[in-house]
């Protein structure tokens, strides 16, 4: 009998809520993530719950027990309750009635193995009772203990019920696994044409989750042979990204990844847009770790540090000595004002911070105002 490290199960907010359900007469289990993050020793995040109570009867029995109901997704069973000062979705059991390959209509349900087999991976549909005795209908427990990918029933299947799943295929791979189910590299490969459906934004949020794994490389590889990456990024670059190394931040992958405009393409936020645009210029124009160092800082710093050296053997000497003598340019707008103004001025300025980024930061004021004099009477 498996059973979840008691420091899960004794959380006083989880303990609070399956009390709150039982005191019903109803059945609660926790589910998920935080099951198979437990049992792979990984950080547990957030607490779900698997319920055979209706979402009106859990929203109902949380009220009487002191407890704060949040009707966050109530159309797919779904209610947030709030114990302890913390949210825990509890999801009513429930049974797919028709899907587009987007989303799905669903029917509530109080059978456990049904809501098993509507989910998506085998390491995604264990269940843990309330004294964290794992409960696995669909032999998850092999998979992860193997760390096997592998879809519950037929990949083909689920992967029509919603496309998405094909790149949270990858994603899952990248965190979690070490070998993909054949069956399922292959259902992915001849489902790729259904990724068409689906919105650039949750292709975007899943790449990004991918991208933030700690190795994502061979998920990606992976991609690659199957033709899922050239259908969400039609001009990726995968050996510049294959030479990358890692650890790197999300952003720098990204940018080793694909050079081209991705605002629209995975509607990115605006300010990962202009960190991607910043990533991919440092990387075309070949910056110093000075100009780096200079421009840039945390993350972004350490990615264009990362991409500029993409392909060499090993880390470039002067990275490190960059960040120590970085400093702000040491003269201001005001000592070039008697001698320049306007749009001169801000030739001027420029033509100082060049110099001041060439020298390694070592260049005196005096003769970065002359600089700057020669700079702004250029036309």
């Amino acid at each position: 009998m498996t059973r979840l490290p008691a420091s899960i199960m004794q959380d006083p907010g989880l303990q609070s809520v399956f009390d709150a359900i039982r005191a019903g007469g109803h059945r609660a289990w926790l589910v998920g993530g935080a099951v198979r993050n437990a049992l792979l020793g990984e950080p547990v995040g957030d607490l779900d719950l698997a319920t055979d109570a209706p979402p009106e009867a859990v929203t109902q029995l949380a009220r009487a027990a002191g407890l704060k109901p949040v009707p966050t997704g109530i159309d797919h069973g779904t209610v947030t309750v709030v114990a302890g000062g913390r949210g825990f979705e509890v999801t009513t059991l429930r049974h797919d009635v028709e899907t587009d390959g987007r989303r799905a209509v669903v029917a509530f349900s109080d059978d456990l193995d049904q809501d098993a087999r509507r989910r998506d991976f085998t390491m995604n549909a264990l269940y843990a009772d309330r004294d964290g005795t794992v409960i696995d209908p669909v032999g998850g427990l092999d998979d992860l203990h193997a760390r096997r990918l592998r879809f519950v029933g037929d990949p083909a299947q689920r992967i029509a019920e919603d496309y998405l799943r094909i790149l949270r295929f990858f994603r899952f791979l990248a965190w979690y696994g070490r070998d993909a189910d054949p069956a399922a590299v292959a259902a992915c490969r001849d489902g790729r044409d259904g990724l068409d459906r689906i919105s650039r934004e949750r292709i975007g949020q899943e790449l990004r989750k991918l991208l933030m794994a700690p190795d994502p490389a061979p998920a990606v590889r992976l991609m690659r042979d199957t033709g899922v990456l050239d259908k969400v990024l039609p001009d990726a670059t995968p050996g510049r990204f294959d030479a990358l190394r890692s650890p790197a931040p999300w952003l720098a992958r990204l940018a080793a990844l694909s050079q081209a405009d991705l605002t629209d393409a995975l509607r990115l936020s605006r300010p990962d847009a202009r960190g991607h645009r910043t990533l991919v210029t440092a990387l075309a124009e070949d910056w110093s770790f000075n100009r780096i160092a200079y421009r840039l800082t945390g993350d972004l710093a350490q990615g264009a540090a990362l991409l500029v050296q993409t392909g060499a053997s090993g880390p470039r000497p002067g990275w490190t000595d960059a960040q120590a003598a970085a400093r702000p340019l040491p003269i201001a707008a005001s000592d070039l004002q008697p001698y320049l103004q306007g749009p001169a001025l801000g030739r001027g300025m420029k033509a100082a911070e060049e110099a001041w980024i060439e020298s390694g930061f070592a260049m005196p004021p005096p003769a970065l105002i002359d600089i700057a004099r020669l700079g702004g009477e250029a036309p």
